[in-house]
């Protein structure tokens, strides 16, 4: 089957005068089930619709690309918001976009689905419009923006769409072209599960057949004051625990004279669902017209990787995954896993590596426990956080079956598993098969996991295991790699300035760095983005769950101090660790010590005698800040003035302090037979020249 169309041509081409729906997104089109966009058009072409695809439009002529579909417009921001994809953490711009062609920035709007509905209402008038994606159904309800640091209405209202879709829209889109198709109003449509809609107050009928709950008004939600954040935090907790599609209830929220309602999820896909939606026919590439181009580079990473599962039970606070999917597990047959193995052997270019099978979390193949099915995930814990539940049902038994199949099939080399493995999900696991069988068949050299912090305070509010569970699994893995003669070695996921994430908390993962060996070259700032709990909590400071105050590190200053703190060993950023130390009070961490996360300040380089230091810092009194000179560093200092002298012992500060070597050690190295000046014992004359060294050569007298 070719691709859908992306131009007027290709669509005369298949014989249409029109398509029943246009979807717009704001990524290049790639027709590979990892991408949201070609599910929804390959669901919707199954069901027997037309469907035109219209990638990152920019002006009117895009627009008015082809005639005005049948049904109607479908429009998603693409697979993450547009937001994210344009500005990092720090709020700077990027410089590329992995699902644009070429790889280049810029090709979508910010706030795309705002941009492209409002174009879409401007040019075609009282047209059908439904959003869904990542960036509608994370900022379905009034939210707060990192980017215009304030609470937005409902994306709903802010684009003037007729109806938004949440979560994984399959069943959802598919009800609504067949109402459509039927030629009911979209007035009418206020039952479909999964979606929201917006109506006049005056227009809305309460049901007690209905079970309903009200947010607080997005008036009031969005009032910057201490009862607006309480209002706000009390809205996050309620919009989270009816995320659920066997207890969940509606839920509304008043926007001026709008009223905002949300309908219960939809539920999630039966194996069987699964199964046939995966079996649709996807070219797993880029459009073809992308080739001159550079192709999309986001296609690098999941050509040759299946997703296997839906759905997260972890829910970490600051992932929108549990938000979006559900945190009841749905999962695909393994014949409809092998099958869609089998297709990847098949590609030209396909060198024998399945570079994952996975999902949100890669070893869930079940709910956490039977339960759920019956009643729903559990409103008020969670089930592997801060502990395991002693309901919680552990086994890999069923994934490592999949595992071991799909390694049997011929022209599959190896089958690695890179997306998430939930550590302290597979360390519970009493039966050591599946872990035995990671270490020596699915670890491509290193294996990802995300312990995200230390300190058991951040911990708590990320909603994850104390590191003390990460530890047991790190230890356990080095045995088991020892086992099987191989180097492989773990990457671990780290988080700065999380909620809840003091100074002291930095400088207790940077410690805990050192003692661990452990070098991160990349690590998270924390970004909060639309539709978390962790956001909910750095927009009011509070934990939505218990309501207790949070720490938030709030300023660009005080972020890029905790980053740094993560990568304390980079010389770049010494100077900021050393702020952040003294601002703390942990001078005792400048120096030379083991301990030491830094050396103290730097005098006389290795540049020929230069001074290369940067400007002594200052305290609130503009007076300059005298590093705390540690212990080891006080020793040194006692060695050399018995050894040298006090005017010697003075200027070693200056430059003897810079070389790893300490004092005394320097002086019993012979490289003292070089001054020019020596004393001969204890009590000699003072020092009274001295040359300086530049990796051990005599330079300038002085």
């Amino acid at each position: 089957m070719p691709f859908l169309p992306l131009t007027k041509n290709e669509m005369t081409e298949r014989g249409w005068d029109k398509p029943d729906f246009v979807l717009v997104t704001g990524d290049a089109y790639v027709d590979h089930p990892s991408f949201g966009t070609a599910i929804i058009s390959r669901v919707l072409e199954n069901a027997g619709y037309r469907v035109c695809i219209l990638s990152q439009p920019q002006t009117d002529a895009d627009y008015l690309r082809y005639p005005t579909p049948r049904l109607g417009f479908l429009v998603n921001g693409g697979n993450i918001d547009s937001m994210v994809a344009h500005y990092t953490a720090a709020k700077k711009t990027r410089s590329d976009d992995a699902y644009t062609a070429g790889g280049k920035a810029g090709a979508r709007p910010d706030r795309a689905v705002i941009t492209y509905c409002r174009n879409l209402r401007r040019l075609y008038g009282d047209v059908f419009i439904a959003i869904g994606g990542l960036e509608a159904s994370l900022r379905r309800f009034a939210h707060y923006d990192y980017w215009d640091d304030a609470v937005r209405p409902s994306i709903l209202i802010d684009s003037t769409a007729n109806l938004l879709m949440y979560g994984m829209g399959e069943k959802h889109v598919v009800e609504i072209a067949n109402r459509l198709a039927a030629g009911e109003s979209v007035q009418t449509m206020t039952d479909i599960l999964g979606t929201c809609y917006a109506l006049p107050s005056k227009d809305y009928q309460y049901s007690s057949e209905t079970p309903t709950r009200e947010c607080p008004a997005f008036e009031v939600v969005s009032a910057p004051t201490k009862e607006g954040k309480i209002a706000y935090a009390k809205s996050c907790k309620m919009q989270q625990e009816e995320h659920d599609a066997v207890r969940g209830k509606r839920v509304i929220q008043r926007h001026g004279s709008l009223i905002f309602v949300q309908n219960p999820p939809m539920p999630p896909l039966s194996t069987e669902e699964m199964d046939a939606v995966y079996s649709l026919p996807f070219m797993r590439t880029y459009h073809p017209s992308y080739e001159p181009l550079g192709g999309v580079p986001g296609i690098e990473e999941v050509q040759f990787s299946i997703i296997h599962n839906r759905g997260c039970y972890g829910a970490c606070n600051f992932c929108s995954l549990a938000y979006h999917q559900g945190r009841t597990i749905s999962c695909r047959s393994h014949d409809s896993v092998l099958e869609e193995a089998k297709k990847i052997t098949e590609m030209p270019n396909f060198k024998g590596y399945i570079h994952d099978v996975g999902g949100p979390t890669a070893n869930f193949r079940a709910p956490s426990c039977k339960a759920q099915l019956k009643r729903g995930v559990c409103a008020d814990k969670k089930c592997l956080a801060p502990t395991l539940c002693p309901a919680a049902e552990v086994s890999h038994e069923d994934y490592l079956a999949l595992l071991k199949k799909m390694r049997d099939l011929p022209k599959i080399k190896k089958v690695f598993i890179r997306s998430g493995i939930r550590f302290d999900y597979l360390i519970a696991d009493k039966n050591e098969e599946f872990f035995k069988e990671l270490v020596t068949h699915h670890v491509s050299g290193q294996l990802k996991v995300a312990p995200e912090h230390c300190s058991e305070n951040v911990l708590k509010q990320m909603g994850k295991p104390p590191v003390s569970v990460y530890n047991r699994f790190k230890k356990r893995f080095y045995e088991l790699t020892e086992e099987v003669g191989k180097k492989q070695y773990l990457v671990p996921y780290l988080m700065s300035s999380h909620p809840g994430s003091t100074p002291m908390d930095a400088i207790e993962l940077a410690l805990f760095l050192k003692k661990e060996g452990m070098h991160p070259e990349q690590v998270q700032d924390f970004y909060p983005t639309p539709g978390t709990v962790s956001t909910c909590m750095f927009y009011t400071g509070l934990n939505p769950y218990t309501m207790e105050e949070v720490y938030v590190p709030r300023t660009a200053k005080e972020k890029a101090e905790q980053r740094a703190l993560l990568q304390y060993f980079r010389p770049e950023n010494r100077e900021i660790v050393r702020a952040a130390l003294l601002k703390a009070g942990r001078g005792d961490l400048i120096g030379s010590g083991k301990h030491c996360l830094i050396p103290a300040e730097r005098y006389i380089g290795a540049t020929g005698g230069k001074n290369t230091a940067q400007p002594r810092l200052k305290d609130k009194n503009g007076k300059p800040v005298i590093p705390t000179r540690t212990a080891a560093e006080a020793a040194a200092k006692r060695a050399e003035k018995q050894r040298f002298g006090a005017k010697s012992a003075n200027r070693s500060d200056k430059s003897l302090t810079e070389s790893p070597q300490s004092a005394e050690r320097f002086a019993k190295s012979g490289r003292h037979e070089k001054l020019k000046s020596v004393p001969t014992a204890k009590g000699g004359k003072p020092v009274k020249s001295f040359t300086k060294f530049s990796a051990g050569k005599p330079k300038t007298k002085r």
